[in-house]
């Protein structure tokens, strides 16, 4: 793993959200997308080579919206870079983690990625990362 590549944080809006950290950070958010297979709209703010990515829930059956419902607004997961995704998770497999995809998803800031499940890292929700050529 290179270098933690972003911390996600589930927001109830995007809207609001996005203006306190915009406020906090003092600079503003440089992109959004939503990402429709998981059902989440992002928002992506950086200073210098750190990054933060909102998340809200685009329905109400999506992995935010619950995880909301159930912790509340609040760090939802770290994401790591890695350069070859395929191979980090045949490592992780192999050490014991649990991943809760077979193979790497498309994600937002394109991206393929993967997670691990928390039960494996002691209760952080960990995403792996690999740029999409």
């Amino acid at each position: 793993m290179n270098k933690i590549e972003h911390i996600g944080i589930a927001v109830t809006s995007l809207k609001s959200a996005g203006e306190i950290y915009e406020k906090l950070l003092n600079i503003a958010i440089y992109k959004t997308e939503e990402v429709l297979s998981e059902g989440v709209k992002t928002a992506f703010l950086q200073t210098g080579p750190n990054k933060i990515e909102l998340l809200e829930a685009s329905n109400p059956e999506s992995p935010i919206a619950k995880f909301i419902a159930k912790k509340g607004e609040g760090i939802h997961h770290i994401a790591f870079e890695v350069d070859n995704i395929r191979a980090e998770m045949e490592r992780l497999k192999n050490e014991g983690f649990v991943l809760l995809n077979e193979e790497p998803k498309l994600g937002a800031d394109n991206k393929l990625v993967c997670f691990v499940h928390p039960k494996s890292a002691n209760g952080v929700l960990i995403e792996l990362c690999q740029e999409r050529k």
